[in-house]
């Protein structure tokens, strides 16, 4: 299960996707994530379907590789559905069972809900997938600078950033080790009620939260003795500048979100 974690990892290929500017990147998940909760008729679940295709294939990321990362948020999923299926009223009622009323507008809801969930996570993994952390820094310092107009503390927020996502694989990594130690000596993490598989995870937390703190302390101190302050002055080795795909990317973006609310108003 946590090798199904796909989110802060990135797949190195040789694409268009993987090209283009992170601005560009972080502006379409932002604009797609809107979509998703712009629509509501079959036509723009077809077009949110066609947009995210083409760019998966534009981004030459393994389909499998990419989807894997819905197996962590299954049941987060199923219990999304079941309350959008059971607590939505409607007027055409499908199946009556004791005091549990399934409605044709609460089986909408459901797969609706079931379905933006799924392209939101899939959309998302697209970004961190072909963009690296050192590249969302950038991206994000950069779209967010004019804020800093506003004493907004643009650096401190991209950099935090950086190193959450950053640290997220290592943190997967380290609990894995920590996991096979604990059952090495005995620890059952699999079997039991709720409340025992909480406490045994005690074991587990304990010692993955000591080494997590371990390694912010170091690295704070190596940030420290190398004289860091961040903000402004500082320079990049690989400054940020758009490109003619970068402008093709924005203007596909702009007709396909002028797409989704031209559906939503003439198909509502």
């Amino acid at each position: 299960m946590l090798r199904d974690i796909t989110l802060g990892q990135y797949y190195p290929a040789d694409s268009v996707i993987h090209k283009l500017d992170p601005r560009v990147k972080l502006m379409a998940t932002l604009v797609y994530i809107m979509s998703l909760f712009t629509f509501r008729g079959a036509a723009g679940f077809m077009l949110a379907t066609v947009f995210m295709i083409v760019v998966i294939r534009l981004s030459k990321v393994p389909f499998s590789y990419m989807v894997k990362g819905l197996k962590t948020v299954i049941i987060l999923m199923a219990i999304t559905a079941v309350f959008n299926l059971f607590l939505t009223p409607g007027e055409e009622v499908l199946v009556h069972f004791w005091k549990l009323t399934i409605t044709m507008e609460g089986l909408k809801n459901a797969v609706f809900m079931l379905v933006r969930l799924i392209y939101l996570i899939v959309g998302t993994s697209v970004m961190t997938l072909t963009t690296t952390p050192n590249q969302l820094t950038d991206g994000l310092e950069k779209a967010l600078m004019p804020l800093s107009k506003l004493k907004v503390p643009v650096h401190a927020i991209a950099m935090m950033m950086s190193i959450a996502l950053r640290f997220i694989p290592i943190l997967i990594e380290e609990t894995d080790i920590i996991m096979k130690a604990q059952m090495a000596r005995g620890a059952d993490f699999e079997n039991g009620n709720i409340i025992k598989r909480a406490k045994n995870m005690v074991p587990l937390l304990v010692p993955l939260f000591v080494s997590a703190f371990r390694r912010a302390d170091d690295l704070a101190m190596a940030m420290e003795a190398r004289c860091y302050i961040g903000g402004e002055g500082r320079t990049k080795m690989k400054p940020l500048h758009y490109q003619s795909r970068d402008y093709l990317a924005y203007l596909f973006l702009i007709v396909y979100f002028a797409g989704i609310i031209l559906l939503r108003i003439f198909l509502a």
